[in-house]
C-alpha cells in the first residue's frame, strides 16, 4: 500500500470511529463512555467539536462524554440564557461531568478599568461578580475568571496594584461566602499587551496579598510560556495558590503536540505533585472540519499517555 493511501485511510477510519461514537453521545445519558476515561480531567470548549455534534453545546458536551472527556468550560456561561446555563448544568449532573471557569464580569480590552480608582467602575464590576454568582449556580460552577485589565501611563503602578487589590478583596469576599473563587491568570504580551498583571509572579503576589480562599491562581501554560518560559520552576514557585491549568501549544495556540511545549513532561510533573484539578482546553483546532477533531482528540490521548 502507497503511504499516501494508508494516511488518507487511516484518517477515514479514526474519523469513522469518532463519528460512530458522536451517535451514541446524543443519546447516551449513562454515566459510561465509549471511550477510556483520561487520567487528566481535561475540559472541553465550545465549538471545540461542532462538526461532530453540531452547533449545540450541550450535544458536544455529550459528544466529549462519549469520548472520554470528564469536564468543560465556557468563557461566554455568564452571557448564555438562564435556562441554558441551568440545562448546561443539568447535563454535566447527569454525565457526571465538572463544570470549569467562566469569565465573571465584562473585560474591557480598550482602556484601563480596575488600575484607576473610578468607584462606578468598581461598583460595576461587583455588581456583576454579584450576578455571576447565580450563573455559578444555575450551571453548577466552582470557579470564575477575573481580569483586572491594562495598565494608565499616567499613575504610577504602585497605585494601580493598590486599586485592583481593593477590588479583588471585596470580589473575594462576596465569592467566599458562597464557596466560589475568582481566578486571575496571566495573559502574555503578545497577545494582550500591557496587563498590570501580566505573568505568574505579579499574579502570585497579588493572590497573596488579597489573601482569601475567595482569590487563587490560573497558571495558563500557554501565557506563561510566551511571556516567562521556566514552566516547571514557575509551576512549583506558584504552586501554593494555584488551583487551575489552562492548555495550548505555542505557537499558535492549538492542542498539544502542535507546537514546542512538551506537555507530557508538565503532565508528569503535575501529577507528581498530586494534581486532581481541571485542564481547561482553551485552545482552538489545528486542523479543520472532523479531521481536525479526530486529530485534536488523538493528541490528547498521545500526551496523557506520560
Amino acid at each position: 500500500m502507497q503511504r499516501r493511501q494508508f494516511l488518507q485511510q487511516s484518517v477515514l477510519a479514526g474519523a469513522a470511529a469518532v463519528t460512530g461514537t458522536a451517535a451514541m453521545a446524543g443519546t447516551n445519558t449513562t454515566k459510561t463512555s465509549a471511550e477510556p476515561v483520561f487520567k487528566m480531567n481535561y475540559a472541553i470548549h465550545d465549538n471545540m467539536f461542532r462538526n461532530h455534534a453540531g452547533n449545540d453545546f450541550i450535544d458536544q458536551i455529550k459528544f466529549a462524554h462519549g469520548q472520554g472527556f470528564r469536564a468543560i468550560e465556557d468563557n461566554g456561561m455568564r452571557g448564555r440564557d438562564k435556562a441554558y446555563q441551568e440545562k448546561i448544568g443539568a447535563t454535566l449532573k447527569e454525565l457526571g461531568m465538572t463544570m470549569g471557569v467562566f469569565v465573571a464580569h465584562d473585560i474591557d480590552w480598550q482602556k484601563p478599568s480596575l488600575t484607576t480608582n473610578d468607584k462606578a467602575i468598581r461598583e460595576k464590576f461587583l455588581t456583576q461578580i454579584k450576578e455571576s454568582v447565580d450563573v455559578a449556580k444555575r450551571c453548577g460552577a466552582k470557579w470564575m475568571v477575573v481580569v483586572p485589565g491594562l495598565i494608565s501611563h499616567n499613575m504610577h503602578i504602585a497605585y494601580q496594584k493598590a486599586n485592583v487589590l481593593e477590588s479583588l478583596r471585596r470580589a473575594a469576599d462576596i465569592l467566599a461566602k458562597e464557596n466560589l473563587t475568582l481566578l486571575l491568570e496571566p495573559l502574555n504580551f503578545r497577545d494582550h499587551p500591557s496587563q498590570v498583571l501580566p505573568d505568574i509572579p505579579n499574579i502570585y503576589e497579588m493572590v497573596k496579598s488579597v489573601n482569601s480562599p475567595g482569590c487563587k491562581m490560573l497558571f495558563d501554560v500557554y501565557h506563561v510560556q510566551i511571556h516567562s518560559g521556566n514552566l516547571i520552576p514557575n509551576i512549583d514557585l506558584s504552586w501554593d495558590e494555584t488551583v487551575y491549568v489552562q492548555l495550548g501549544d505555542n505557537p499558535g495556540r492549538k492542542e498539544p503536540t502542535t507546537g514546542e511545549i512538551n506537555y507530557k513532561n508538565i503532565f508528569k510533573h503535575l501529577t507528581g505533585k498530586g494534581y486532581k484539578g481541571l485542564l481547561g482546553m482553551e485552545h482552538g483546532n489545528s486542523q479543520p472540519g472532523k479531521e481536525g477533531e479526530v486529530a485534536l482528540i488523538k493528541a490528547y490521548r498521545e500526551v496523557d499517555s506520560f
